[in-house]
C-alpha cells in the first residue's frame, strides 16, 4: 500500500513539474539584425534619418507624448540647462510660435501646481522623441477610430 502511495506521489510531482516547465517564459526572438558567432564583429546599421519638416504629427493613441517634429541635435538637456524650454515654456511660447508645454508638466504627483516645470518632467526626451523615417520594429495593425467609419459629435 505504501509503495502505491509513493508511486502516486512521484507521478503527481512529475506531472506538476512538466506543467510548470511548459508555463515558464521562453527567450524572446530577436527583433532585428544578424545572429553572429560570439565575438564576431558586426557592421553597424546606418543611423536613422530624422524628419525635420516641423509638421506636427497626429498622435497614434490618446495619451501618446507628442513627437518632436524638428532636429534636436546639439540641444543641451542636463540638470543645469534645458534648451527645449527656451521655446516651449509658457513665457516663451508666444514669441517663438512653439506649442506651450502641457500644464501637466507644472504639477506634482499629487496634482499640486508649481510655478516652474516639475523636476519629474524636466528631461523632455524621456517621453518625447524626434520623428525618424524608419521601419517599424514590430508589425502594427492599429486603426484610428476616425478611420473606422464612426461619426464624431456634431457631424449630423
Amino acid at each position: 500500500m505504501n509503495a502505491i502511495r509513493t508511486a502516486m506521489i512521484v507521478l503527481a510531482c512529475c506531472a506538476a513539474s512538466l506543467t510548470l516547465a511548459q508555463g515558464l517564459p521562453q527567450d524572446p526572438p530577436e527583433l532585428t539584425g544578424p545572429t553572429p558567432q560570439p565575438m564576431e564583429p558586426i557592421p553597424a546599421a546606418p543611423l536613422e534619418r530624422y524628419v525635420t519638416d516641423d509638421v506636427r504629427q497626429m498622435r497614434a493613441y490618446p495619451e501618446q507624448p507628442p513627437i518632436i517634429p524638428h532636429s534636436i541635435e546639439g540641444y543641451q538637456l542636463s540638470v543645469n540647462a534645458n534648451r527645449c524650454l527656451s521655446c516651449h515654456k509658457r513665457e516663451n511660447s508666444l514669441g517663438t510660435g512653439a506649442p506651450m508645454i502641457s500644464i501637466t508638466h507644472f504639477m506634482t504627483r499629487e496634482g499640486q501646481m508649481l510655478a516652474d516645470v516639475s523636476p519629474r518632467r524636466y528631461f523632455c526626451t524621456q517621453c518625447h522623441v524626434p520623428q525618424a523615417d524608419t521601419e517599424a520594429l514590430v508589425k502594427n495593425t492599429f486603426t484610428d477610430m476616425a478611420d473606422m467609419g464612426t461619426e464624431t459629435a456634431g457631424d449630423q
